[in-house]
């Protein structure tokens, strides 16, 4: 006796999937009969889709039922979890998951997205995979990047005493060192969703207490940000930070309506530090990438007595970390 969950999942499991490859020959046949889009975009979207086909559903045939808590049974003919367990595991529908697999052209919301990453148990590098293929930005990589290597870790340890940090481009603190993570505030105490220099500035107040020209900081950071979101406007992630920042602080709301733009550049920056007082450091981006993307972030002592005041914060870190 066949289960009507059976059935179905016979059914779903035999439809008219269609593998990457016999879509790419298929785009790439040439002729009058060539099934190619006209416009290149379409095709790229096209091999995309396939191959976020075929990752998916690679990745829910190496899933077990016992690893996501559910009971395997005895007629499971399926090779680890059914479309109908994995939909129903990330909330979504039957049909629509099952258009997913089938390569349909449907949009996929970031919600979603980091749902079957969850249910599929993806690690970080599958999910920033899973991500890139769906044309969709991840909300959450401050807790998620693939860039921060251990040889990067090291590298921020031994810059030490001098502060390092790394950031993306829209200023999520990824990577800190010790000295850098009591420089302005201490920021093991801080959230990682919350580690980000333009919610820092405008919303945490030990942050802003460090920062001697306050104002002209926020409004230049505020410029940067407007510079490196122009080739981010659609992103999920960057929307919803600058929501954010709208919801939470007038002062940003002020200068970010001033539609200012800078680049990114070299300065020399003055910090009132609570533990070492002040310091005069020189601040630099050393890119890890393309222009627009991670970065990491040097201060360097700017004199004699702001060296010695690094060593001391370095010092002080190392004791109470």
């Amino acid at each position: 006796m066949t289960t009507m969950a059976e059935e179905t999942d016979t059914e779903t499991e035999t439809g008219r999937d269609t593998d990457t490859e016999t879509a790419v020959r298929e785009s790439e046949a040439p002729g009058p009969f060539s099934r190619e889009p006209a416009d290149p975009r379409s095709r790229e979207s096209d091999i995309r889709r396939h191959e976020l086909a075929a990752f998916l559903r690679h990745r829910r045939e190496h899933i077990t039922p016992e690893q996501v808590g559910l009971p395997r049974g005895r007629r499971r003919r399926t090779p680890g979890l059914r479309r109908e367990e994995v939909a129903q595991l990330s909330a979504v529908g039957v049909t629509w998951y099952t258009w997913l697999e089938q390569a349909r052209d449907i949009q996929v919301s970031v919600q979603v997205l980091d749902a079957l990453a969850r249910t599929l148990m993806l690690d970080p590098n599958e999910r920033a995979h899973l991500f890139q293929l769906a044309g969709a930005v991840d909300p959450t990589p401050a807790s998620r990047c693939a860039t921060i290597t251990p040889a990067l870790l090291q590298t921020l340890e031994q810059l030490e005493p001098l502060p390092a940090c790394i950031q993306n481009s829209r200023y999520d603190i990824l990577a800190y060192n010790r000295t850098y993570g009591r420089l302005l505030c201490d920021l093991d105490e801080v959230p990682a969703e919350d580690r980000n220099c333009m919610v820092l500035i405008t919303t945490n107040e030990q942050w802003r207490s460090s920062i001697v020209l306050l104002d002209e900081t926020v409004r230049l950071i505020a410029a940067k940000f407007r510079a490196s979101m122009a080739g981010h406007l659609a992103d999920p992630a960057w929307k919803m930070l600058l929501k954010r920042l709208r919801a939470e602080s007038e002062e940003f709301c002020e200068v970010w309506e001033r539609h200012e733009v800078v680049g990114s550049r070299s300065k020399t920056k003055f910090f009132d530090n609570r533990y070492v007082g002040r310091l005069t450091l020189v601040h630099t981006d050393l890119w890890l990438g393309p222009v627009d993307g991670p970065r990491m972030v040097t201060y360097a002592p700017a004199d004699d007595e702001s060296r010695e005041r690094l060593e001391k914060l370095h010092a002080i870190a190392v004791e109470r970390g």
